[in-house]
């Protein structure tokens, strides 16, 4: 199976499984189109760091083609990393952007996580889909919506996995990111 490529080829509408690699350098290689330019812009930042947890996210945008994001944790802080390929007429075929953000720990103030849970006919329960929001203390750079003109809104990080986009295994790291993230939240830093 295979979506429209960007460029001059097709890229595969279901990527590898990230999720049975431990450790974050096997599971980029398996699971990012471009691994090298990732672990490089994190590796800069961590330099050395424990990586205690992390998820990955890709998807191919019928506008803009592939989509990758890597988030890190190393306990005091997130390091994040985006690429993504540049829209047709706006840079040369095969442009892509790829950007850093390093988040404090100290500045999550509130850690979400719900799970959507089906149950089998046999009673049997099961996660079939996970969406994860770290909210922030600094303010979303979003103009305001018609909804609520003049309110702050606070910035939020947000992740989602479910059975068809990402699978069972993707699901629960993504579970156990929150958990760990959840964990350092309001800790006093070492």
């Amino acid at each position: 199976m295979s979506n429209p490529g960007y460029g001059n080829g097709d890229l595969p509408a279901v990527f590898p499984d990230w999720s049975p690699y431990a450790d974050l350098e096997s599971a980029a290689r398996a699971y990012l189109r471009d691994p090298d330019i990732a672990l490089d812009a994190l590796g800069g930042v961590l330099r050395g760091a424990s990586v205690l947890g992390f998820t990955l996210e890709r998807f191919v945008n019928e506008v803009n083609g592939v989509w990758q994001e890597v988030v890190v944790c190393d306990g005091s802080r997130l390091v994040l990393w985006h690429g993504e390929d540049v829209p047709p007429g706006e840079g040369p075929p095969g442009s892509m952007t790829s950007s850093l953000r390093v988040v404090p720990v100290s500045t999550v103030t509130e850690v979400g996580c719900r799970r959507r849970l089906t149950r089998s006919e046999t009673g049997e329960i099961r996660v079939d889909s996970i969406d994860v929001y770290l909210l922030l203390s600094s303010l979303d750079e979003a103009p305001p919506s018609d909804e609520v003109v003049g309110a702050p809104r606070h910035d939020a990080l947000r992740f989602g996995k479910t059975l068809d986009d990402g699978g069972a295994g993707q699901i629960a790291r993504l579970e156990e990111f929150a958990r760990l993230v959840a964990s350092v939240v309001g800790r006093p830093l070492l």
